[in-house]
């Protein structure tokens, strides 16, 4: 991309960068929008209750009972998914929950994975995936963590991942 960005590039001139390129893509495509939240060290009962609180609340329950907080956020749905081996067919359930939504006056969708793994005796981690599609170009120079704190947070209210967990915040995001 970068080789043909540049083709007749004379000698001395400024050559075309990565970030002019990304910048002109979502200008005309949009930007998505990806971070991930890790729960680390999470007592293993407090973190399958999460993960039961999002089945039997959202996965199951009526999306149209579900309130929403402060941010224009609205929850529209939540699915739990599995994976089927494309070699021998085998099934493993219970691969994480998906929650979606939808954004504000635009409509525009975004959705959190909650995925949990080490539910051992060490404790267990739960990881949390955001990704957002964003069309306002005003808003594409800002950074994931800052662009999906609102649905971050609004997907941790649903799940009740503070007042389940004792966690305030997430033990890294990147």
């Amino acid at each position: 991309i970068l080789s043909k960005a540049n083709e007749g590039v004379s000698e001395g001139e400024a050559l075309v960068g990565v970030e002019e390129i990304v910048t002109k893509h979502w200008a005309k495509y949009g930007r998505h929008f990806y971070c991930r939240y890790d729960y680390e060290g999470v007592d293993s009962d407090a973190a399958n209750q999460v993960m039961d609180i999002i089945r039997d609340n959202l996965v199951n329950g009526d999306a149209s009972s579900v309130e929403s907080g402060d941010a224009d956020i609205k929850f529209v749905d939540a699915v739990e998914f599995g994976y089927t081996d494309p070699v021998d067919g085998s099934e493993t359930s219970k691969q994480g929950l998906i929650l979606n939504f939808e954004l504000g006056p635009s409509g525009d969708p975004a959705r959190v994975v909650f995925r949990l793994s080490g539910t051992g005796s060490a404790g267990a981690t739960i990881r949390m995936y955001l990704e957002q599609y964003e069309k306002d170009t005003s808003k594409h120079g800002i950074s994931a963590p800052v662009a999906l704190k609102d649905l971050a947070d609004e997907a941790l209210r649903l799940v009740q991942m503070e007042k389940t967990t004792g966690r305030e915040a997430p033990t890294v995001i990147t």
